[in-house]
């Protein structure tokens, strides 16, 4: 600041009261503080500029992965809402990893992020605490849980896979496998999984276990997962894949073997991609309401951080099923 005051021959406080606000500053002043700013590469300090309010006017978003697209239409929606109030968004990737997240989040804090979002809904004792201590507000996406932070915008992953299933059977299809990425640091996947199995028990059909699959990601862990279900004794009539990547692998696969959808087995997916909907056959699925999650969570946070509103928030987006030629 010294620098760009020494340039455009004002005082640092000038350079200050022209950032903040303009108006109090004479357009040519202005233009002489500009150019300085342009030739010394000067940032202004956003955060210095914000500690009377102990916030800044960023927010910190947290996904498990960014190579994922799913996460693509949430993250825009929050971006471009946002945007429009004069708030910028951070994007970080925790790789599903709790201790990953709990280190972002306190990087967060440290910046005095004004909100932050959360698509996890599992995470450490301790960022669980310190958390619900913040004077900011927090909101998780990734699934509707029971015991939120402080809001929850999103949608049941186990209502969701509980009705996929029921929706196979009405079909027709009775030895329905459920294949997924790993359970044990996705706190989805397992509830997925837990709405498949409830879903099998209110039918009165036995789970079986050879018949639920975890998986690594992306299209070969569809089709692997498919090539040991095609090798059982007595193979599924229909696949549930907890992804869309792993169900567009799978169905690949059935076409390099000459297997008919649905005839020879069915497929449904979780997500509903746009490509699930150009594949032959189109892929059934659930398609859940990502962008309207970003849409919402942006507004109630805005709400939250201009003091227009309190309290826990829960909000149910809900998804649908829709149904295509795979089943």
């Amino acid at each position: 600041m010294s620098d760009v005051a020494r340039l455009a021959r004002v005082s640092a406080m000038t350079v200050s009261r022209a950032l903040r606000a303009p108006d109090t500053v004479s357009e040519e002043t202005r233009e002489r503080i500009r150019d300085a700013i342009e030739k010394t590469g000067y940032i202004p300090n956003r955060l210095a500029g914000n500690l009377s309010s102990r916030h800044s006017d960023v927010i910190g978003l947290i996904v498990p992965s960014l190579r994922n697209s799913l996460f693509a239409e949430t993250i825009q929606a929050i971006a471009d809402n946002l945007g429009k109030a004069g708030f910028h968004v951070l994007i970080a990737e925790s790789g599903h990893s709790l201790e990953v997240e709990e280190k972002l989040v306190l990087a967060f804090l440290s910046q005095q992020v004004s909100g932050i979002i959360l698509h996890n809904t599992a995470h450490t004792p301790r960022i669980r605490g310190i958390l619900t201590k913040a004077d900011i507000p927090v909101i998780e996406t990734g699934d509707l849980t029971r015991d939120p932070i402080d809001i929850v915008v999103s949608y049941s992953n186990f209502e969701a896979a509980k009705a996929m299933t029921h929706h196979l059977h009405r079909r027709g299809y009775r030895r329905i496998a459920f294949v997924s990425l790993a359970t044990e640091t996705n706190d989805r996947m397992r509830q997925r999984r837990s709405g498949y199995l409830a879903a099998l028990e209110e039918l009165d059909l036995n789970p079986d276990r050879q018949l639920i699959l975890e998986t690594p990601e992306g299209l070969s862990g569809g089709r692997d997962a498919l090539i040991r279900l095609l090798d059982l004794k007595k193979r599924p009539d229909a696949v549930f894949c907890s992804g869309d990547v792993l169900a567009v692998g799978a169905a690949l696969e059935c076409q390099r073997r000459n297997l008919r959808l649905p005839e020879d087995i069915a497929i449904a997916s979780f997500d509903d991609l746009d490509i699930l909907d150009h594949l032959v056959p189109r892929i059934t699925a659930l398609r859940l309401p990502r962008r309207e999650i970003g849409m919402f969570s942006a507004n109630i946070l805005l709400q939250r951080i201009l003091k227009l509103g309190g309290g826990v928030i829960a909000k149910d987006l809900g998804f649908d099923i829709i149904q295509r030629e795979s089943t």
